[in-house]
């Protein structure tokens, strides 16, 4: 018996918006019968490009439904460029968590979206086209889409890989590609990681440059999943004085971000003395 979180075992019990749409703006189907799993989104925008109702279908176990009808919810009253934001770890977080073994069940969440949104874009239907070497012959797994959950979800090990996309998980010739790929990416990190580092100490010049790299790997694309920004105004000694943009601008989660996120991000990759004020001007 897999350990589930109260919220998805309500989602298993009582899927929420459980249907297709007839006329959608967006159709994306992914998976199959033969690999397990199944899932068929579509849906519908308003004249502000909202979406205004979004419904699927899922053949699969509890924490498919559960990451599927949870997506719904999700999603409802998002532009389309909020949406195509969601990533599987959001899915997982919006239940709670999920089992490791079954974090497929949000990414196969994440790639309806993401077949849905290319389907309204483009007009072009059908299942998951796959693109790029495919690595993984007996689930159909690029080589791409192995990069992207390794990334997204940190991974290091072949057994995490398969319980969030099961590439590996059927005869096993793979596992070897699959090796060098989480290596290759590890390196990539380690790399960046050591360009990367702060000299021992700072001119004006160099500290602008951390901040504004520190800004865009580390805060500016947790914002954007939300539909806000981040936009530096100004540097002075230790004072770093920024501005909210989009949805961000003027939340009333403002100052928790400013101290909790932004400051506390800036002082461990940039320097520990650094204070985040908001511009209010």
């Amino acid at each position: 018996m897999w350990d589930y979180t109260d919220k998805v075992l309500d989602h298993f019990r009582n899927p929420r918006n459980v249907g297709l749409i007839e006329n959608p703006d967006g159709i994306g189907e992914v998976g199959s019968m033969a690999c397990g799993d199944a899932l068929k989104l579509t849906f519908k925008l308003d004249e502000k490009k909202r979406i205004v109702d979004v419904k699927f279908k899922t053949f699969g176990c509890a924490s498919a439904i559960a990451s599927s009808s949870a997506l719904t919810e999700m999603i409802k009253g998002m532009t389309i460029e909020q949406a195509e934001k969601v990533t599987n770890q959001d899915i997982a977080n919006y239940l709670g968590g999920l089992p490791e073994q079954k974090m497929h069940c949000s990414v196969m969440g994440r790639e309806a979206l993401e077949m849905a949104i290319a389907n309204y874009r483009t007009g072009k239907t059908g299942k998951k086209i796959l693109a790029g070497k495919v690595v993984c012959t007996c689930f159909g797994v690029t080589e791409e889409e192995i990069e992207r959950v390794v990334r997204d979800n940190n991974l290091t090990t072949v057994e995490q890989v398969t319980n969030y996309c099961k590439a590996g998980g059927g005869c096993g010739n793979c596992k070897n590609d699959i090796v060098q790929i989480i290596e290759r990416i590890r390196k990539e990190r380690e790399s960046k990681s050591a360009s990367t580092q702060k000299p021992a100490k700072l001119t004006v010049l160099q500290k602008v440059k951390l901040i504004e790299e520190t800004l865009d790997r580390e805060i500016r694309p947790m914002l954007k999943r939300d539909g806000g920004d981040i936009e530096l105004i100004d540097i002075s000694g230790s004072r770093v004085i920024v501005s909210f943009r989009g949805m961000c601008a003027g939340c009333q989660a403002a100052p928790s971000t400013i101290k909790d996120v932004v400051e506390a991000k800036l002082r461990e990759f940039v320097s520990k003395d650094l204070v985040v004020e908001e511009d209010k001007s």
